[in-house]
């Protein structure tokens, strides 16, 4: 007879010490994605340091302090990011940690199939319902994949974690502990766009109409753009990750995604970075449908809404077009991410376009950011094919179907003076 889930659940639980018994030495060990990185896992797995060796640890992306990227657990943790973040910049750029360049919409295969496999994956979900079913919560994207492959699963029980609707339900018995620890989960927000960077995200409001699906890309310039569409009407979502300026847009009416073309009345994502208030607001709330990323990430699905925007930053863009976003020269900046997958689905969507957008100048003014060619090292994300808008704080400048030197002379256009 199969106990009941009561039953499972009281034979799951376990001290947090028995549980990181499973992590042996050289585990490759998958971290749920941004806010919802289990803290008190990752806190138990750093003070049994100096019973572990070469324990490799896995990362989509990392929004806390990331303390296993520390010197001196430079000979028991190796942190391999598949987006970098700015806890793990440095750490990467030193050759102390790794970054795996590669489409968010292909990581799950690369679990399911092993070709990048899983010895124990530390997760954080919500209590069970009364079906014995936690919530992934506010990180779907490859974590639901991680738990479907990993050989262990551990999970920390946090009452904290909202209960979000769609893919996000794993039953107990799919989990091989759970650690009970309630802790509020990580906050994030975005800074406040600067004056150059709040005109960039004007140029690019204006290239959103009433009805169209948008997606956000990770970064400060892409989400300083929502505050700029309170007045437009009927927005649809379909995005990677949502933030506190969506609840906005959803109160004030400009959200409703009634002309989506797929999941009408949905927001789609795959997570979500934020406050407590966003956290309490998608907990049980049917709006929001949180998919896993080979699902909101595949190009196929993205360009199934019509009139898909896609808006996404970038450190450089060369005069042919070539965009660079993961790299400055040979120094690792994030990652390629959903950026391109995002580009092409806004490419193939009727009605659909894809925007690049950037400040035309480095921080200091020193050098242009509209540049004749990239930086040595640097990595190519959207090809000169891929392109169709980049917006910098001097306007927009559109390139398909463009010749080379058309397209030169529109960059330009939108360059610094000071470099034209």
């Amino acid at each position: 007879m199969i106990p009941s889930w009561p039953t499972l659940y009281s034979q799951k639980t376990v001290s947090l010490e028995r549980a990181l018994e499973r992590v042996r030495r050289g585990a490759r060990v998958f971290l749920a994605t941004a806010c919802a990185e289990p803290q008190f896992l990752v806190q138990g797995l750093l003070d049994r340091a100096d019973q572990l060796h070469d324990v490799q640890l896995l990362h989509f992306i990392t929004l806390g302090d990331a303390p296993y990227t520390d010197r001196k657990f430079d000979t028991r943790f190796r942190h391999n990011a598949f987006f970098v973040g700015p806890a793990t910049r440095d750490a990467i750029n030193e050759g102390r940690a790794d970054y795996t360049p590669v489409f968010i919409s292909e990581i799950p295969g690369l679990f399911r199939r092993g070709i990048v496999s899983i010895d124990v994956a530390l997760i954080q979900v919500s209590p069970p319902d009364a079906h014995g079913f936690v919530s992934l919560g506010v990180s779907v994207d490859i974590v639901r994949a991680a738990v479907e492959s990993a050989r262990v699963v551990i999970a920390q029980v946090n009452r904290a974690m909202p209960r979000t609707m769609g893919d996000t339900f794993v039953h107990i018995s799919k989990i091989h502990h759970l650690v009970e620890q309630d802790h509020p989960l990580m906050e994030f927000r975005y800074p406040p766009l600067k004056d150059v960077e709040q005109q960039v995200a004007r140029n690019v409001a204006r290239l959103i109409h009433d009805g169209d699906t948008i997606h956000v890309g990770i970064g400060h310039i892409p989400h300083g753009v929502l505050p700029l569409l309170r007045d437009r009407k009927d927005l649809g979502v379909h995005t990677e990750v949502v933030s506190d300026e969506f609840v906005e847009l959803v109160q004030c009416g400009s959200i409703t995604g009634e002309r989506k073309s797929l999941h009408p009345g949905k927001i789609v994502c795959s997570f979500c970075v934020g406050t407590r208030r966003l956290y309490d607001y998608v907990h049980e709330n049917p709006l929001f449908l949180f998919l896993p990323a080979d699902r909101v990430y595949s190009p196929l699905v993205i360009a199934q809404n019509e009139r898909m925007v896609s808006i996404v930053s970038a450190q450089e863009v060369d005069l042919s077009g070539q965009v660079c976003s993961e790299s400055r020269g040979f120094h690792f900046y994030s990652g390629i991410g959903g950026r391109l997958d995002f580009v092409r689905g806004a490419a193939m969507s009727q009605g659909g376009r894809s925007i690049v957008a950037l400040p035309s100048t480095s921080e200091d003014g020193s050098s242009s950011r509209i540049v004749p060619y990239l930086q040595e090292g640097a990595g190519v994300v959207a090809t000169r094919g891929d392109v169709k808008y980049v917006v910098t704080e001097y306007g927009i400048a559109y390139l398909h179907g463009k010749s080379i030197r058309e397209r030169a002379m529109a960059l330009i256009n939108i360059a610094h003076p000071r470099f034209r």
